[in-house]
């Protein structure tokens, strides 16, 4: 039997504030944790501050290495910190987000533990028979889904942002917090940040948008995307596109949605002139609706929307942000 028991989530913050995905995490965690009957713990490192609100969204125990040498994000140095945690409490599933971070510690962690790190799940349960993981996540290139199972423990995943549902906020909740020193051997560390610039964003960021409003290659120009731009304004979205959109310099590099670029789930996607490529739609695969504008009825973006308009563009957007102004 293995002595690794109990889940445990890698929780993460930005100005004192826990991370969407990381109470996202704590949610999925409590839930697989109360079909093992066992406890959920929030692993946080350098940001004392959301202690609390980990513990308010479902920890059961919140583990924290507090080092003025953690302040800032560094790959070497948290990787030995997460280490370290989970060598103490032996977790038997780490929960990790899909970001930037996320991507970078996982398969990292999973080589020291000598196991495998799944990422990108959208989908976790545990199996009423072995009691194991089921791990689904979306394949070639998003045309599929598989379920994958990891026979050594600790069993590692990163989760899609918005795949899962936060628990309401609890702020009564009481939980244990443990300090876990750090311990840091400096000489371990390989790098160092000596500045940092932080790109201007107007607006609701593309990642935390309810509402998407993408272009594609047949935009054609900067100024078609202003058009974009004003209906994602009404909408009180955000602005995305496909790769050849921003690889033309219509839009910034931020914008790209896809397998190379952001991967969101918001509650309304609409796809203007995008015809849908596999690596496109990995990107925007998981929002609630999405709505395709194009030309081409047969264009691969009309199998996944729900609701479509055979047209052009430039008609057809016109036409509906007019509507909107006036409703």
């Amino acid at each position: 039997m293995s002595e690794y028991k109990g889940v445990a989530v890698y929780c993460e913050s930005k100005e004192n504030k826990i991370l969407p995905i990381s109470a996202e995490g704590l949610g999925i965690g409590k839930t697989l944790a109360d079909n093992l009957g066992q406890a959920v713990a929030a692993i946080i490192i350098g940001d004392k501050t959301i202690a609390q609100q980990a513990i308010a969204a479902g920890a059961d125990r919140v583990f924290l290495v507090d080092d003025t040498n953690l302040n800032e994000y560094q790959p070497d140095a948290y990787l030995n910190v997460l280490e370290k945690v989970i060598t103490q409490i032996k977790p038997q599933i780490i929960i990790m987000g899909q970001n930037d971070s996320g991507r970078e510690l996982a398969p990292r962690l999973a080589s020291r533990f000598n196991t495998v790190a799944t990422l990108d799940c959208v989908e976790l349960a545990i199996d009423s028979t072995t009691k194991k993981l089921l791990q689904t996540k979306p394949v070639y290139g998003g045309n599929a889904q598989a379920v994958f199972i990891t026979e050594t423990d600790p069993q590692i995943v990163t989760i899609r942002t918005k795949a899962f549902a936060p628990l309401a906020p609890d702020a009564s909740r009481k939980s244990e917090v443990v300090s876990v020193p750090a311990e840091l051997d400096e000489s371990a560390l390989k790098t160092k940040i000596i500045n940092r610039v932080e790109e201007e964003v107007a607006g609701i960021k593309l990642e935390d948008a309810p509402v998407v409003v993408a272009g594609g290659r047949g935009i054609g120009s900067t100024d078609g995307f202003k058009q974009i731009d004003e209906l994602a304004k009404l909408l009180k979205g955000a602005v995305g596109a496909s790769r050849p959109a921003c690889d033309n310099n219509w839009v910034s590099d931020t914008a790209q949605v896809g397998l190379t670029g952001k991967i969101i789930a918001p509650d309304v996607y609409i796809a203007v002139a995008i015809s849908g490529s596999s690596q496109h739609m990995s990107g925007c695969s998981g929002s609630k609706t999405i709505i395709a504008i194009n030309k081409d009825k047969e264009a691969n973006i009309f199998r996944h929307a729900r609701y479509g308009v055979v047209g052009d563009w430039k008609k057809v957007l016109p036409a509906f942000t007019q509507k909107l102004k006036e409703s």
